[in-house]
């Protein structure tokens, strides 16, 4: 591994209106590896991948990537930098084809020469559908050229956003195997997931948040022995 953090967060903080959705979240990635963000909704999760991509200006702390402060910088920017996500709720283009949905992520992230449609659309098990336009997909296709898109940039940081949810458990092994697939050519990825099961096959170590802080770090078989981590997801902080 890496001994530098690929990315590493220090204090960050993002408000709306009086509300600290971020409230000085710390934590760091390296190449290769597979960090799960775990807690209550409400807790920040989604909010902190939403900085990190682009989504949202950091109120506060600092976001470091490769070595630079990133905190602010727009999305399309960031994917030509090599960071990408997918999101909770896939936001293909309907119309286009599942094809032309990754050639044109793929010309957004400025791809090496000699990048290979088919080979991802392949690899993810969407050759079958390159043709088809994106509103044929069920929900799980969906999820899975939402993923072929964000790798269509070729990121050096992916961050997945509950990308497992509404999958029945043969597709949730299949993804867990690409996504450790990825971590092993050196991608790192951040991994936001209710699926206790999914986060244990796909993540080296876990966050776990609450109120807009980390409060844990480590392996999730130590977080589920945690009695403080237990409490949280508990103790009646599942709304929000």
């Amino acid at each position: 591994m890496s001994p530098e953090p690929l990315l590493k967060i220090e204090g960050l903080v993002k408000t709306f209106g009086g509300f600290r959705a971020l409230d000085g979240v710390s934590l760091h990635l390296h190449p290769g590896e597979v960090l799960g963000l775990v807690g209550p909704n409400g807790s920040g999760k989604t909010t902190c991948i939403n900085v990190i991509s682009g989504l949202y200006a950091p109120d506060g702390g600092s976001v470091i990537y490769a070595g630079r402060s990133i905190g602010g910088e727009k999305s399309h920017r960031l994917a030509k930098s090599g960071i990408n996500r997918t999101f909770q709720s896939p936001r293909p283009f309907l119309s286009l084809t599942v094809r032309e949905n990754v050639e044109l992520a793929a010309h957004y992230g400025d791809p090496k020469p000699g990048f290979d449609v088919d080979a991802l659309l392949a690899l993810l098990e969407l050759d079958g559908y390159a043709g088809r336009p994106a509103a044929e997909l069920n929900s799980a296709q969906q999820k899975t050229l939402d993923l072929a898109r964000a790798m269509a940039t070729e990121p050096r940081l992916l961050l997945v956003d509950e990308l497992a949810a509404g999958l029945n458990p043969a597709e949730l092994s299949r993804m867990a195997v690409r996504l450790r697939a990825l971590a092993g050519s050196g991608m790192a990825l951040l991994v936001v997931e209710h699926l206790m099961g999914f986060i244990d096959k796909v993540t080296d170590r876990v966050v776990v948040m609450a109120a807009g802080k980390e409060f844990f770090g480590g392996t999730l078989a130590d977080a589920t022995r945690d009695p403080e981590v237990i409490r949280v997801f508990l103790g009646g902080g599942h709304h929000g």
